[in-house]
């Protein structure tokens, strides 16, 4: 490489902003993009962890009370009707419907049984969109975000060929900006990616175990209701 070549490398800003600074306009929105697809993900699994920390947590506190030995009208007496919890609604749904099955006379409305079970798995229900809410984000963003970061490689690599025509010099001073700027896109898009799709598969484990514990509980539940409905 001659000294004036030298030269010309040396002053070319090769930082990640320099890069950004460098890129041509469709390079730079996609590069934006990927960055706010980034920190949305993260925002998301952010905000995930903490809610299915805290559903975990009332579902311990509220196993323990349920199976206390208290009864179960005092218990939904001390919840009321529409508790904050997930597990204490889904045991809401369950006792409002079981009052509601009785008659004025003290007898139990017929069809009682199936009447509840369906409340509580409205109640699943609910809680389960809940939960999973904002992760399909994770899993288009893991899924998309390589090849919005190729597109920005393969315009990047486009121009940089352009460039290379125009000005009749192929040395590396000319051709390495547009190479870099243009891999970086590709950088960036695995950067959104790699985190998301990790993310996305621990984070619809966790909300599947979650669901399969109000499952459990309310199957408990509708057995214990059934008991005494047979008595």
């Amino acid at each position: 490489m001659d000294t004036s070549t030298l030269a010309t490398a040396q002053e070319i800003d090769f930082s990640m902003l320099g890069l950004f600074a460098q890129a041509t306009f469709t390079v730079k929105l996609v590069m934006l993009a990927l960055i706010l697809a980034s920190f949305w993900s993260w925002s998301i699994t952010i905000q995930k962890v903490l809610a299915y920390r805290a559903a975990r947590r009332e579902a311990a506190q509220f196993d323990r009370a349920f199976w206390s030995g208290e009864p179960l009208d005092e218990l939904y007496d001390e919840i009321g009707p529409d508790p904050s919890g997930r597990s204490e609604r889904i045991f809401a749904a369950g006792m409002t419907e079981w009052r509601r099955s009785y008659r004025g006379d003290g007898q139990m409305i017929a069809g009682a049984q199936a009447r509840i079970d369906r409340s509580m798995d409205v109640a699943i229900a609910k809680e389960a969109e809940s939960l999973q809410s904002g992760l399909p984000v994770l899993a288009t963003v893991g899924s998309t975000a390589p090849f919005v970061g190729l597109f920005g490689t393969v315009w990047g690599i486009m121009h940089a060929f352009i460039g290379i025509a125009e000005s009749q010099n192929t040395n590396l001073a000319v051709v390495a900006p547009g190479i870099a700027e243009a891999l970086l896109a590709t950088a960036l898009g695995l950067l959104a990616a790699i985190p998301a799709v990790i993310f996305y598969n621990k984070l619809s484990s966790d909300a599947d175990r979650l669901v399969g514990g109000y499952e459990a509980f309310a199957d408990e539940f509708a057995t214990i209701l059934g008991r005494q409905l047979e008595a």
